[in-house]
């Protein structure tokens, strides 16, 4: 019998990637904000950067009648100012702790159960080992400011890609365990967050990595890439629809990957985690509303295949 996707996670949607232009802390983010909350398909939202009190306030209350599960995501904040939480210099590193901790204070004014971390760029081979610890030293202090307040808020550091986009410190399967095996003991609200869409961009796949995540693997993000044709518009990281032509994710994947979730007990935590699709209009002639369409079409229908027999 088939188990409701409902029943053993919470399906969200990355509001500020599923509508482009609200990256920056600014423009339409109520009016779209609302056609989530509207949407009865959507059990969790992640929401971003919102410079304008007014706004978060606002914000606020259109989310406490959606009854929807609320994470919030530091990259827009962290993207759109380059803040590097293992920068080498210890004034620059200060201003992205500094931007974190603000980032905590306003996803609490949100009704934030979690937010989402990213670490700064790797530096190389050479530097990467001082990187990491200098990235630990900067979890630590964020997690001392969250904590001081004893609501749960739990934190997740996102895994990226490393050698075409983002060329993030974290990374690869084995540094982002080392860093979570340095953190976890000392705060078991922090976890690891990983990305269907930035498997290929790794050059791992879920069957070699879900296993070995599993400890510390409390959401993940559905998604799409393109990175074999640098010529096309979606290359990199840049979470285009489900199925674009010379991507590399479609249903097929999503099933593999649900299916690899549920070998390693992911959907059996005693809260149900969040699963997010992280999509985004590219293309010429792109809308929004259907690519978010799209997102739930793959999600119900690879959902319902990864509950057949293999």
């Amino acid at each position: 019998m088939e188990t409701s996707m409902y029943s053993a996670m919470r399906v969200g949607i990355v509001h500020f990637k599923a509508f482009p232009g609200i990256e920056t802390g600014a423009g339409p983010i109520v009016e779209t904000l609302e056609k989530i909350c509207a949407d009865e398909f959507w059990t969790a939202v992640e929401v971003g950067w919102m410079k304008d009190y007014r706004v978060r306030n606002t914000a606020r209350h259109i989310l406490d009648q959606s009854h929807l599960s609320v994470a919030y995501a530091t990259q827009p904040k962290m993207l759109s100012n380059k803040f590097n939480l293992n920068h080498f210099d210890a004034g620059e590193r200060a201003k992205a702790v500094d931007a974190v901790k603000s980032s905590v204070d306003e996803a609490r004014q949100l009704g934030a159960e979690v937010v989402r971390l990213i670490a700064g760029k790797d530096p190389g081979d050479a530097k990467r080992e001082e990187a990491k610890k200098l990235l630990t030293d900067s979890l630590h202090q964020i997690l001392d400011h969250a904590n001081e307040e004893k609501d749960g808020l739990a934190l997740t550091l996102k895994i990226f890609d490393r050698a075409i986009d983002k060329k993030n410190l974290i990374g690869p399967v084995g540094d982002a365990l080392d860093i979570a095996r340095a953190i976890r003991p000392d705060y078991p609200n922090f976890g690891l967050l990983t990305d269907l869409s930035h498997f290929p961009l790794l050059d791992e796949t879920p069957e070699e990595s879900i296993p070995l995540l599993a400890e510390f693997l409390d959401a993940v993000h559905l998604g799409n890439c393109v990175f074999r044709d640098k010529s096309h518009p979606a290359y990199g990281d840049i979470q285009p629809r489900f199925g674009i032509p010379g991507g590399e994710t479609d249903t097929a994947e999503v099933v593999t990957f649900f299916r690899e979730l549920t070998k390693s007990g992911f959907f059996d935590k005693p809260v149900r985690p969040i699963v997010s699709a992280e999509v985004r209009p590219v293309l010429a002639g792109e809308v929004s509303e259907i690519i978010l369409a799209n997102a739930k079409r793959v999600i119900r229908d690879a959902w319902a295949l990864s509950q057949r027999p293999e």
